[in-house]
């Protein structure tokens, strides 16, 4: 179940956003749309990997401070910030705010909080670990508040 959770999960997220991204932007908006979810998917994983950089929490992660088996799959890095939920965040805010679909925007934060915690469980990060990947991909988000690349009425 813990894997079901850490890992799989991932497979609705990443279908769900993108049938949300593909069918509930109007075709004339989506150029500019897609510019803006590039740009603040990238912007969040440069701050992630220049953050890693400068601060780690722990050295190692949960499983390996125990001397257990990980419990879902990992990158070899110490963790911070989880690279899972980081990209699962961006894309759920690429949804609500190119598409403004409350539901589907609901289901996916909904499927974030079950990775972020069958994460946690699995013993492959940290609750800060997980924190911090929603935090660095809500920081990236503030690229769609930028007013210079706003969506055209």
């Amino acid at each position: 179940m813990i894997r079901i959770m850490a890992d799989y999960a991932m497979i609705p997220v990443l279908l769900i956003g993108a049938y949300a991204l593909v069918f509930k932007i109007p075709k004339e908006h989506r150029l500019e749309a897609y510019k803006r979810i590039l740009m603040a998917g990238l912007i969040a994983y440069l701050l992630a990997q220049l953050i890693a950089i400068v601060y780690q929490p722990e050295g190692e992660r949960p499983f390996e401070l125990l001397g257990a088996a990980a419990g879902a799959s990992f990158l070899n890095n110490p963790g911070f910030p989880s690279d899972h939920i980081l990209f699962v965040t961006v894309l759920t805010c690429a949804v609500w705010f190119e598409t403004k679909q409350k539901w589907i925007t609901l289901i996916l934060a909904s499927l974030v909080i079950v990775i972020g915690v069958g994460r946690v469980l699995a013993l492959v990060h940290t609750p800060i670990d997980v924190i911090g990947g929603i935090v660095i991909a809500l920081i990236g988000a503030l690229w769609y508040l930028n007013p210079t690349i706003t969506k055209k009425a």
